[in-house]
């Protein structure tokens, strides 16, 4: 099993080894200059690069079950928003959300209880799991926005939620309450 998933990934990398622009590697190996950070969740139907047809070096991706924040994913947007200077922030979650439907149901053991409170406090008494999903992510915006107010370096910068639909591929766009 551990061997064919080996294999798998070897593959994939020679595939896409012939389909990369290697003048875009040459450049990127140079540094990277990302356009946008995006925080979403570590579901493998959420692939940021594809949704945003974007290329090599022009996102910068922070991946975590149900896209919640922790002081890991807070100092990689730091990272990203005052060394690398990207002026957008984006929290994307998305439709059919385990880890939000984990967090409803009350379940999650181990250290996923970690993620599901942190999902639960997000939504509240909600229990609609496209509204908790929305919930979610306000939650994390709001989080940014009050944790970055007093950092120049980054309270300059975008900080906007959306939410992928995986069954149609379409991401809408969040408006902050008030």
């Amino acid at each position: 099993m551990q061997d064919s998933a080996r294999a798998r990934l070897m593959e994939g990398n020679r595939a896409s080894l012939m389909r990369v622009d290697t003048s875009r590697l040459i450049e990127a190996a140079k540094g990277q200059h990302p356009y946008a950070i995006i925080v979403c969740c570590s579901d493998s139907r959420v692939i940021p690069e594809q949704i945003f047809n974007a290329g090599i070096g022009e996102l910068f991706v922070i991946r975590v079950a149900g896209n919640v924040l922790d002081n890991h994913q807070i100092g990689s947007i730091e990272y990203a928003a005052g060394h690398l200077h990207c002026g957008h922030i984006v929290v994307l979650g998305h439709t059919g959300c385990g880890a939000v439907a984990t967090a409803l149901a009350g379940g999650g053991d181990g250290f996923i209880r970690y993620i599901t409170e942190d999902i639960l406090s997000a939504v509240g008494g909600e229990r609609d799991p496209d509204k908790a999903c929305c919930l979610n992510v306000m939650h994390a915006v709001n989080r940014l926005k009050k944790e970055f107010s007093d950092h120049p370096e980054v309270g300059r910068a975008v900080i906007e939620g959306a939410v992928y639909d995986i069954r149609t591929g379409e991401v809408r766009w969040l408006e902050p309450e008030g």
